[in-house]
């Protein structure tokens, strides 16, 4: 039997022998790893901020496309009120002229100088027209400088828009770059098995649609199923969610705007218990994906990198947050 001083002393080297073996081994981290549910949702929250931030960006394109368009209306008017204003000046130096020549006599002098009776008249006749002459060229003149002035000022204050989008959007481009690299890196952190998911193509099956424009709609996006997304592309060897619906509508003959903010305020509002074929739902309080129903159940949209144009559960690609019907 071993006693107890004996016991004591091997449950103590026991003890000291364990920490050391302890202080041998290497120190774990303080936190776990992220799973691989972690590391898709986490891919999945970052690519939904660069969804956002390629429709803002988009978004400014346009704004600053329509400002440049006002600017150049604006300068187009000013170069037409300047020349009318060259011309009118022309035109009242010819009577100033004329005026200083003796031409704009008085009545009196008019009355002292006729041969007669109707040479008086005529004399008078003449001196009103020049008058009223005189008179409409000055208001003119008048009206042509104040139509330079406002198209003067209307030209700098677009020229002093123009140049505040721009920076703005090149901000929002610089935004959209920072976070598509984050949501790049996040994506080759997935494994390969998550990868190969979210590249799949999904249902690749022929789908009837009905007739009308909303079933030409619904057939162009369902036969671009396969294709990858591309942030800000336009087809036709790829697209962004929004540009995707764009073509699809427009090859149905119906103009919608490019951008998901745009396509959330077309056609009229639909309830989720509503929607059919070729109805676009809009996702997410920012409005930033768009996705086109299949039926009732399923929609075809393009996601986000990594995946391609493909078919998905309506309520799993996010919380919708508009339906709009532009048929119907």
């Amino acid at each position: 039997m071993v006693s107890q001083p004996s016991r004591r002393i091997v449950r103590g080297a026991l003890v000291a022998t364990a920490a050391v073996v302890a202080a041998a081994l290497p120190t774990a981290p303080a936190t776990a790893q992220p799973n691989a549910a972690d590391a898709l949702k986490k891919f999945n929250e970052l690519s939904e901020q660069a969804s956002k931030l390629n429709q803002d960006h988009l978004k400014a394109q346009e704004d600053l496309k329509a400002k440049q368009g006002e600017l150049d209306k604006a300068k187009g008017d000013l170069a037409n009120a300047q020349k009318a204003e060259e011309s009118l000046r022309g035109q009242v130096d010819l009577l100033t002229e004329a005026t200083n020549s003796g031409a704009n006599f008085s009545q009196i002098s008019a009355l002292l100088v006729s041969d007669s009776q109707q040479d008086f008249l005529n004399r008078m006749s003449a001196i009103n027209i020049l008058a009223a002459d005189n008179a409409d060229a000055l208001q003119k003149l008048t009206d042509a400088v104040n139509a330079a002035d406002a198209a003067t000022k209307s030209a700098n204050e677009a020229t002093e828009t123009s140049k505040k989008l721009l920076a703005e959007m090149d901000q929002k481009k610089a935004d959209l770059d920072k976070q598509l690299a984050e949501a790049t890196a996040q994506y080759r952190s997935l494994s390969n098995t998550v990868k190969s998911q979210l590249a799949a193509s999904g249902d690749m099956s022929n789908i009837s649609v009905p007739a009308g424009t909303a079933g030409r709609a619904l057939q162009f996006a369902l036969g671009e199923r396969g294709k990858p997304y591309v942030y800000g592309s336009n087809g036709p060897n790829s697209w962004d969610c929004s540009s995707l619906i764009q073509a699809a509508y427009r090859s149905a003959g119906v103009s919608i705007g490019r951008t998901s903010y745009a396509q959330a305020a077309a056609g009229r509002p639909v309830s989720r218990g509503e929607v059919k074929a070729g109805d676009i739902l809009v996702y997410y309080s920012s409005q930033s994906h768009v996705a086109m129903a299949v039926d009732g159940i399923r929609a075809v949209h393009a996601s986000t990198e990594g995946q391609p144009v493909k078919i998905a559960d309506i309520d799993s690609i996010g919380p919708i947050s508009g339906i709009r019907r532009i048929e119907g």
